[in-house]
């Protein structure tokens, strides 16, 4: 008789947690800045996942959408394997940057980031 090790114990988070910090506070910016996308009338969330719990359940379906993407990221995180985890969530929070800086640029000077670089508009 043999006993199946649980698929739970071969979870593993990434071991950088500085990095797993990184993500939680950018995911947290970024949230609040798109909670702030519903609230003022010269910005719109592009996000339709966001956009539909918005319509759904209010604010609160925004706060919704965004732990549901912070729990696939960490999901995720936690099912590859190292350096792989690492290699995942560093992609990630590089995303994130970009998200934070258009979303706050946005928000402060009613510009997305390409058109205040002259990229696109």
């Amino acid at each position: 008789m043999t006993v199946e090790a649980s698929p739970l114990r071969k979870l593993d988070p990434p071991e950088s947690a500085g990095l797993r910090l990184t993500f939680l506070v950018l995911w947290g910016i970024d949230a609040v800045a798109a909670t702030l996308f519903f609230l003022v009338p010269y910005a719109t969330e592009l996000n339709p996942v966001t956009v539909f719990f918005y319509e759904l359940i209010g604010l609160p379906g925004v706060a919704f959408a965004a732990i549901c993407y912070a729990a696939i990221v960490v999901v995720i995180g936690h099912v590859l394997s190292d350096p792989m985890d690492v290699r995942f969530v560093s992609i990630v929070v590089i995303l994130y940057v970009g998200f934070v800086a258009n979303n706050l640029l946005l928000l402060l000077y009613r510009q997305p980031l390409p058109e205040l670089l002259g990229i696109w508009g």
